[in-house]
């Protein structure tokens, strides 16, 4: 079965992108950088989706806050989906506002209060967008509560909220590092019917027993073979090649996401 892989859109090489059409399966962009941006950002993404299915990243929904849901912006969001014919949103399971935006992402405490919380929250933001909300698994770097693990956290808000998992698969690696648990374990413990599609990125060795989340650097190779064991047990996936900093030439990037096809296009385990 042919593997899908996109690519997250950046500014860095949108003209390149509009002028060459290269072959990506689809295009990953995140609504904050193009809500009520005129008419160019409007026909740029007209032109865009005549050619690639878009899928949504959003950046501050920020599920797990304390501040009330911003149901403006939510259904701003929803007419954004709508105009552009965009099927996935996705989202962090983190939070990244409390009395102002916070600038990063911050962990979400693993209890059963406050997976119920986010859970409630999530409801509504579904109710608001008539569509499900697709949740990432985030890195964090020390946990603000341990009553539930992080899969046991991740599995109770995506069963009562009945939402979708973005599956992250190197920050499931990361997180494992850093946190000393097994990543096969981990994701083979998660619920194959809520994947709707996953991300891979590359990240940085601080320490051999702490890895940070960059997205600056091309994907490990154990990440790419946590990847290959992901569809084996789960099935195919859309997955994203993400590059946040240090950005090469559009080229070299279309030569990673390639490596990234490559090797989940080995065949099923049966």
């Amino acid at each position: 079965m042919r593997r899908i892989v996109g690519l997250g859109l950046r500014r860095e090489f949108l003209a390149d992108v509009l002028q060459q059409n290269p072959v990506v399966d689809f295009w990953e962009i995140a609504p904050e950088n193009w809500l009520e941006r005129g008419y160019e950002a409007t026909y740029q993404l007209d032109r865009l989706r005549e050619h690639y299915p878009l899928f949504c990243h959003g950046l501050s929904l920020s599920i797990g806050s304390p501040d009330p849901l911003d149901e403006s912006f939510i259904l701003k969001i929803k007419a954004f989906l709508e105009r552009f014919n965009i099927d996935r949103y996705s989202e962090h399971l983190s939070y990244c506002s409390a009395g102002g935006h916070l600038y990063d992402l911050l962990p979400i405490p693993f209890s059963e209060e406050a997976a119920d919380y986010v859970a409630q929250r999530v409801k509504r933001v579904q109710e608001l967008l008539e569509r499900p909300l697709i949740l990432e698994n985030v890195s964090y770097y020390a946990p603000a509560a341990t009553e539930l693990n992080e899969l046991e956290f991740i599995n109770r808000v995506l069963e009562q909220a009945n939402c979708e998992l973005l599956l992250d698969v190197n920050n499931v690696f990361v997180n494992s590092v850093n946190h000393q648990y097994d990543p096969i374990q981990f994701i083979k413990g998660l619920p194959t019917e809520r994947i709707s599609y996953g991300h891979i990125a590359g990240h940085f060795e601080e320490e051999p027993d702490l890895l940070i989340d960059t997205h600056g650097a091309p994907v490990r190779p154990e990440v790419l073979e946590l990847l290959a064991l992901s569809y084996e047990h789960h099935g195919p996936f859309p997955v994203l090649l993400e590059r946040d900093f240090n950005i090469p030439p559009l080229a070299e990037l279309l030569k990673e996401m390639q490596a990234v096809k490559n090797v989940t296009q080995q065949p099923e385990v049966a």
